[in-house]
């Protein structure tokens, strides 16, 4: 793909910047059901481009072996591919040191270390957590399940029919036995983009460290650890046209210093005897076992990829697309977009009269059309929408104008077939 750098689509430039992106996808060039695929449902997983699967395939072919533990060529091949993705990781969010990129296997398992790592360094029983009511499972279970180990206090930020957190309430709840605040940075149920870096302001000023999950913004916008003075911030290689499998824990070095290993096995010591253990040094002391390498190589290749478009572009790109649906939805009889804060990612929820959301989804499906249905696991959503499920239209780098045309006439059609 020939891209200028970092270029700046105006709305009518964009279908034909589009276009060229969406050819470094081919997984994007088939039918289903007879149909041109669309795909619109990046926020569950995106797709990959050509150049990140022959980045693994090339590494598979002739990379690879295992990491750190080889003086023999394709050991050294294989740990500097592994070590620089990690530096291609550090420069992507602009975090200090690559000792603060931690790999592993998703945001889940980054939040699930976090929990399981700080919980156990730093809390007990009546201190308190701090989420909101727009999270993931993926940052509500591990906080949990740490309350059940702990006997600690998890508080829930509340939010408006609009989908957007209560400011004042989150400063209402900040006090003396706050021991961490876990937020997400933009909601994959409403697309909201939460103001993150007001959040991470307040509980500074009170010294409370803050984890921010970055699944669904990293893929989307410029993202930097140091402007936003997060404390850790967690993100997938799958929902940024990476593989599968594999993800980054970002950590302050002064807080990842102090955390006890998650996990133990090979790679995360120095020494071992029957009496003592020798821990190694960031990040290897939190990356227990061999790793996902070719994952971690396809990630590296994944931000390449963004990075020669460039962020910014990406953004503006995506805003664009996001306000060409919305309108286009909403001039649809019965459907209610369920999500409508002032700042939004590329993530439409809704919904269309009596319709199930499943049957829109599968009457979708044999258009062409793919979205995600369900809950999202965001369950606590749902609930305070008082619905069991929404469609979900999600943006990625790929879709165009004709996308959401395509989309528009399959919910036309859904309200032919259901009446």
């Amino acid at each position: 793909m020939t891209l200028s750098p970092n270029p700046q689509p105006s709305v009518n430039q964009g279908e034909a910047w589009a276009e060229a992106i969406r050819g470094e996808f081919p997984i994007l060039d088939q039918q289903v059901h007879g149909k041109p695929l669309v795909f619109l449902d990046s926020a569950a997983s995106s797709q990959r481009p050509r150049s990140v699967i022959d980045a693994v395939t090339w590494y598979e072919e002739h990379d690879h072996a295992n990491v750190h533990r080889g003086v023999h060529t394709l050991s050294q091949r294989a740990t500097d591919a592994f070590e620089g993705a990690r530096e291609k990781v550090r420069n992507f969010i602009n975090a200090e040191s690559a000792s603060e990129i931690v790999f592993v296997s998703g945001t889940t398992g980054g939040i699930n270390l976090v929990a399981s790592s700080f919980g156990q360094k730093f809390i007990a029983q009546g201190d308190e957590i701090i989420i909101s009511h727009m999270e993931h499972h993926a940052n509500i279970v591990p906080w949990q399940l740490l309350r059940e180990r702990t006997g600690a206090v998890l508080r829930v930020i509340p939010m408006n029919q609009a989908g957007e957190l209560d400011y004042q309430a989150y400063l209402d709840m900040l006090g003396p036995r706050t021991r961490i605040v876990a937020l997400s940075h933009v909601s994959n149920a409403l697309g909201t983009i939460n103001p993150v870096k007001q959040y991470v302001a307040a509980a500074k000023n009170m010294g409370i460290p803050v984890l921010l999950d970055g699944a669904q913004a990293v893929p989307h916008m410029p993202v930097d650890v140091r402007e936003l003075e997060c404390d850790f911030y967690v993100f997938s290689s799958h929902k940024m046209y990476g593989p599968t499998g594999v993800g980054v824990l970002y950590g302050r070095q002064q807080l990842l210093d102090q955390l006890p290993p998650y996990q133990g096995g090979g790679d995360m010591i120095l020494a071992v005897s029957f009496d003592k253990n020798v821990y190694n040094e960031l990040p290897y002391r939190l990356e227990a076992g061999t790793p996902n390498i070719s994952g971690v190589v396809g990630l590296g290749a994944a931000i390449d990829f963004l990075q020669g478009i460039g962020m910014p572009a990406i953004e503006k790109r995506e805003q664009d697309l996001l306000a060409y649906a919305t309108t286009a939805l909403l001039d649809i009889p019965e459907l209610r977009i369920i999500g409508t804060a002032a700042h939004k990612a590329g993530v439409l929820s809704f919904v269309m009269g009596r319709a199930h959301p499943h049957d829109i989804g599968t009457i979708l499906d044999n258009q062409g059309v793919a979205v995600r249905t369900g809950h999202h696991c965001a369950m606590p959503v749902m609930d305070f929408f008082k619905l069991p499920a929404t469609a979900r239209a999600s943006l990625g780098v790929y879709n165009t104008r004709a996308d959401i045309d395509r989309l528009v006439e399959g919910l036309q059609h859904v309200r032919e077939v259901l009446g």
